[in-house]
């Protein structure tokens, strides 16, 4: 059964975003907030082009100022249309004009401004010239927890997202494994990940055999055998929001030591999981699940973090990672999957999406985390 889709966000939701950030930055000590188009625009306002071009789109905040969003005039009409518009002053600027002028005119001429990381250099290269006293951070670092605490409307469409990759993973345990590529197989997991409501499909991770020994494997021609032990890793947005979930099945029935470092990886990710409370640092999600992998002897084969955020985008704050003191608050979600990866041989990943809650953690993924047989 797929999830229901919750309700749209509307103008007053983007605007109270707005006015947040605009408050953090002014906390941060910066003079405002540049977000050119991507994943913090959409979640600021909306708004997201039909196509991302060499002409100028930014979204100006600065505290104790309305909103602004430079944008071509050609693209003005779709950018009113946006939910959060009404939250907006729209400044369309013509082809022959000077888009870093216009925003100038809005901007601290000797200001610091916090910058999204995915805005062009041309763009923040041209500001810089037009603005020379003036200096930037990237969004990343200088306001790092922006997105990262969920309110009841997105915690929702993050719920809906984790039960849509919940209901791929119970049918694609019931296809044939043994025989077909993975790329056919991963054909299969964007499949149902549409039919169950995802929008777009992020990542289809199939690595059947010595592949699983590659955390990012990219499915290819090679055909899946009886005695394979596979990691599943998929994800994408569902309602603009994230899924990702990984499990690892094996083909047919698994040898003792195929069970026991499945066994152990489940059992790190269930201490990962059980660290998750409020006030406790991000590091220690990574330490816990790392510690039950590192004392069985299989350190070295754990060879990423513990865990990414999740939201409008797929990976994002807060990490879970060892040098990352940023306390866990309520809201915040996240990824606990931790690993092992022997090298030519197999690999075992377990994960789940969790969000913190008042006094713990809450998993937003349900299915099964014993290893389960496939044919």
């Amino acid at each position: 059964m797929t999830a229901p889709t919750p309700a749209p966000f509307t103008a007053d939701d983007y605007r109270a975003r707005m006015e947040r950030a605009a408050r953090a930055a002014a906390d941060a000590g910066l003079a405002g907030l540049l977000v050119a188009p991507g994943p913090d625009l959409v979640w600021l306002t909306g708004y997201a082009p039909t196509a991302v071009t060499e002409r100028l789109t930014l979204l100006v905040l600065v505290p104790g100022r309305d909103p602004g969003l430079i944008v071509p005039a050609l693209e003005a009409p779709d950018a009113a249309k946006a939910t959060g518009a009404p939250a907006l002053t729209l400044l369309d600027w013509t082809d022959g004009k000077d888009p870093y002028a216009v925003t100038a005119a809005l901007l601290q001429r000797d200001g610091r401004f916090g910058i999204s990381d995915n805005t062009w250099a041309m763009h923040l290269l041209g500001l810089a010239k037009t603005l020379p006293d003036s200096s930037y951070a990237s969004l990343t670092e200088a306001l790092p927890m922006l997105r990262a605490v969920k309110d009841e409307a997105e915690l929702d469409r993050l719920a809906a997202a984790g039960a849509a990759a919940d209901a791929t993973y119970e049918e694609i345990r019931t296809v044939p494994f043994a025989g077909r590529k993975e790329s056919e197989v991963a054909a299969d997991l964007a499949r149902l990940l549409r039919e169950h409501g995802h929008e777009t499909v992020d990542f289809t991770i199939v690595a059947s055999g010595p592949n699983g020994a590659n955390p990012h494997h990219e499915p290819g021609d090679r055909v899946i055998e009886r005695g394979d032990m596979v990691v599943l890793d998929f994800g994408g947005l569902r309602g603009g929001y994230g899924s990702d979930t990984s499990r690892t099945v094996h083909v047919g029935e698994p040898t003792d030591e195929e069970r026991r470092v499945h066994d152990l990886v489940r059992a790190a990710q269930e201490a990962g999981f059980r660290a998750v409370r409020p006030g406790v640092a991000c590091q220690e999600v990574d330490r816990a699940a790392r510690a039950v992998i590192t004392d069985a002897g299989y350190g070295a084969h754990f060879i990423h973090r513990t865990g990414h955020g999740i939201g409008v985008t797929t990976h994002e704050p807060p990490y879970m990672i060892e040098g990352e003191d940023q306390p866990l608050v309520p809201g915040m979600c996240f990824s606990v999957e931790p690993g092992i990866y022997l090298p030519g041989r197999f690999g075992v990943r377990i994960e789940d999406i969790v969000t913190v809650t008042e006094d713990g953690g809450r998993r937003l993924n349900d299915t099964t985390r014993e290893m389960v047989i496939v044919d």
